[in-house]
């Protein structure tokens, strides 16, 4: 079972969780909320872990497949429920960035399993309500991200 401490490190709402391997990630409120701006909010953190998640399968996906990925950048935006506590995220856009020479079909369904199939996050978020949208977009070699 993973296990995650968490403790204060900064001012009022500056925290810092750490994993069983060392890996250290620094969390804050907002400076409207009575934050510091020292580190990632909460919220965003799921976001950030639904691009890692299905990144991770993505680039898998299309490894397997012989596709030549140069280079992977994601643009995820998100809405949360207004006016009520807690505020769920409703919607979440993604943006897949993918440069190298790599079919577009291909790229779409890896997109397609990893967001419908294998990715927990993205499980996780749409179980609690939240819709997400995506689209694929592929780049030239002689591109920059």
């Amino acid at each position: 079972m993973p296990k995650i401490e968490l403790a204060r490190v900064s001012a009022e709402y500056g925290f810092e969780a750490s994993d069983e391997n060392g890996h250290t990630v620094r969390m804050d409120t907002s400076p409207e909320s009575g934050g510091q701006n020292y580190g990632v909010r909460p919220m965003q953190m799921l976001l950030m872990g639904l691009g890692g998640c299905s990144a991770i399968d993505v680039i898998s996906i299309l490894k397997k497949q012989r596709q030549e990925v140069l280079d992977y950048r994601m643009v995820i935006n998100g809405d949360r429920e207004p006016g009520v506590e807690p505020s769920l995220w409703e919607n979440i856009n993604i943006e897949f960035h993918l440069k190298g020479n790599i079919d577009e079909d291909k790229a779409k369904r890896a997109v397609e399993l990893s967001i419908g199939k294998y990715c927990s996050v993205a499980a996780t978020l749409e179980k609690a309500g939240a819709e997400l949208n995506w689209q694929v977009f592929i780049h030239p070699a002689d591109t920059t991200l």
